[in-house]
């Protein structure tokens, strides 16, 4: 099968199209031959040298595919309610930039009805992520206020369009005045555009003094300091990367006063069985959402997987933060 390597640590030009042998399903697996592929900011990391592949992962990069089951556990799958020749997504630690990948059967989700290939390889990381982080450790509930930083990214067109969905009211924050028109369309009940406007004042202003309930930060750094003014009592700080640094000082005594809570986590290197757990409830929650057409993919850019430079060019592209959504490499 063709795949994409990473040859050495560096810039996008690391990234090659090279032959690999085909992977084989294993117990409670199944393979797909991929139509697209996910990028995210973890695959930059990793092609970078920053992100370590878990043991027992692809040495490939690629945490989200969509494509057909060609093979695999029948037993899992038939329990799952897959079969060969199904469409599905999956969730993956590893390996999804290939032709040919292998998915644990309880992390893979029927392809929405009416989304292509390249829409549905948009959903795995961010779904589970967003599910996990806003809804199971924030503790999201209808009627609270969830503030989404860099809601144009991937992560934040999720966040924003779930937290809307499941009732919750969605201020948003992103780097310019498109950036939060976007925001807005995506059913942000507000925009800040953080370049030009101190977002803590902002979201004192609209909540009326009161702050939000959740955050979900992909900054941390300086930003926490900052978030921790935004939070209302009884608020939630949750953390899923570092993109500011790793070091925060902040006033301990306002998470004492106020019954805060600064939580985080990373997906990738946790337990199948945790991961299975997400998909369930997704499945249960969120797919109807989705098949009812309650949610619209928000493709940026595709480019393709076997060109020479296409996953570099997929990768300075979400280097550059200009895009707005997913970036998708088709095969």
């Amino acid at each position: 099968m063709k795949a994409i390597e990473i040859t050495s640590f560096g810039a996008p030009e690391v990234l090659r199209v090279a032959e690999r042998p085909a992977p084989v399903a294993g117990a409670g697996e199944l393979l797909i031959r991929v139509a697209a592929s996910g990028v995210n900011r973890p695959d930059v990391l990793q092609r970078m040298g920053q992100y370590p592949v878990p043991p027992g992962a692809s040495d490939l990069p690629g945490l989200e595919v969509a494509g057909e089951i060609v093979s695999g556990d029948a037993a899992a799958m038939a329990e799952a309610g897959f079969k060969v020749g199904d469409a599905v997504c999956a969730l993956v630690a590893g390996g999804g930039y290939a032709e040919l990948c292998v998915a644990p059967v309880v992390q893979c989700l029927p392809v929405p009805k009416g989304w292509s290939a390249a829409d549905a390889a948009s959903l795995p990381e961010t779904f589970f992520t967003v599910w996990s982080n806003v809804f199971e450790r924030g503790r999201l509930q209808a009627g609270e206020t969830l503030l989404v930083q860099g809601g144009s990214s991937g992560i934040g067109v999720t966040a924003i369009q779930l937290g809307r969905a499941l009732g919750a009211r969605v201020i948003a924050t992103a780097g310019s005045d498109k950036k939060c028109a976007a925001c807005r369309a995506l059913g942000a009940d507000h925009a800040i555009n953080y370049k030009t406007s101190d977002f803590v004042a902002e979201v004192k202003q609209l909540t009326d003094g009161k702050g939000v309930d959740v955050i979900l930060d992909m900054v941390a750094g300086d930003y926490v300091a900052r978030e921790i003014d935004c939070l209302a009592d009884d608020g939630r700080l949750v953390i899923i990367a570092v993109q500011g640094g790793v070091k925060s000082e902040f006033n301990a005594g306002q998470l004492l006063r106020r019954r805060l809570t600064v939580t985080g986590s990373t997906l990738r290197p946790r337990p199948v069985a945790f991961k299975g757990a997400i998909a369930r409830a997704l499945r249960e929650k969120v797919w109807p959402l989705l098949e009812r057409g309650e949610f619209k993919p928000v493709i940026h850019s595709r480019f393709a997987a076997v060109d020479p430079d296409g996953a570099a060019q997929a990768h300075r592209l979400m280097e550059s933060n200009e895009h707005i959504g997913k970036i998708v490499l088709t095969w």
